[in-house]
């Protein structure tokens, strides 16, 4: 039997977990156990060991690279990650906006596939910063789309700033719909940059409840600013490899959590 924590075989492990995370900027221990073919028990080892080098960070439940924590990836990099799951999601949460409802979307690539999934749809009132969000849904007859104000920030193709904030005040809408970049139930939902976390915090103020999209790499992170505080989220959805254990903490905290199915699970 070969050892599989033999040195050569480590080092080489190493290896491939830390271009994994170069890669993808952030990674669950499970996705990662998955590509190098180890037990989760294995890479947990592995990335103590890559963390005590400097060359990582660890966060509950997943992996990142140094200072991430601050870090905003660009929209082209994040649209082509989880993207499966995204349109899980998409479909999944699509199902919790009914005719007569105003909701208001936030940036990022998992909502703009929520606006892609409501673009047949009819009767409904949607208020966002998304300039992605509000492209997908410029060809609707059925969706009145309001754009709020502000200061473009190019990394997430989103309008922000205090003209921004100032245009969601005295605006009551039945859901937020809001992405981020990490949700835990430390914390709630997270994203790197503060002009972004005040729109989304304003975003959900707006609303009756607030439903975050959230695939399995962003459960159990933590980024820089909080914006949702964790027993003011009243929906998670998610896809089946969320880690399990981080969903049962949120739902402690009071959350519903849905599971979305993924295309390619359907047939297993």
């Amino acid at each position: 039997m070969v050892e599989e924590n033999r040195p050569a075989f480590a080092a080489e492990r190493r290896e491939r977990i830390l271009e994994l995370v170069r890669a993808n900027g952030t990674m669950s221990l499970r996705d990662i156990a998955v590509k190098v073919h180890a037990s989760e028990v294995t890479v947990r080892r592995d990335v103590r060991a890559l963390e005590t080098e400097g060359l990582v960070d660890r966060r509950r439940g997943g992996v990142a690279l140094p200072g991430r924590i601050g870090h905003e990836q660009s929209y082209t990099g994040r649209s082509g990650q989880a993207a499966a799951e995204k349109a899980a999601i998409a479909v999944s949460a699509a199902r919790l906006v009914r005719p007569g409802d105003a909701v208001t979307i936030g940036p990022g690539t998992t909502t703009e596939a929520l606006a892609r999934e409501l673009a047949s749809r009819s009767d409904i009132t949607v208020v966002t910063n998304s300039l992605r969000v509000a492209e997908a849904l410029a060809g609707s007859t059925g969706v009145e789309v309001v754009v709020t104000g502000g200061t473009l920030y190019g990394p997430a193709r989103a309008l922000v700033g205090a003209a921004a904030e100032q245009s969601l005040k005295g605006l009551r809408v039945t859901r937020a719909f809001l992405s981020g970049n990490g949700v835990s139930a430390e914390r709630g939902l997270s994203t790197p940059n503060p002009a972004v976390a005040g729109v989304d915090a304003a975003l959900a103020d707006c609303a009756e409840e607030t439903v975050v999209l959230a695939d399995h790499t962003k459960i159990g992170a933590d980024t820089m600013v909080a914006t949702v505080p964790p027993e003011e989220i009243a929906h998670l959805v998610t896809d089946s490899s969320a880690d399990p254990e981080v969903l049962m903490t949120l739902e402690e905290t009071g959350a519903l959590v849905h599971v979305a199915v993924v295309a390619r699970e359907r047939g297993q």
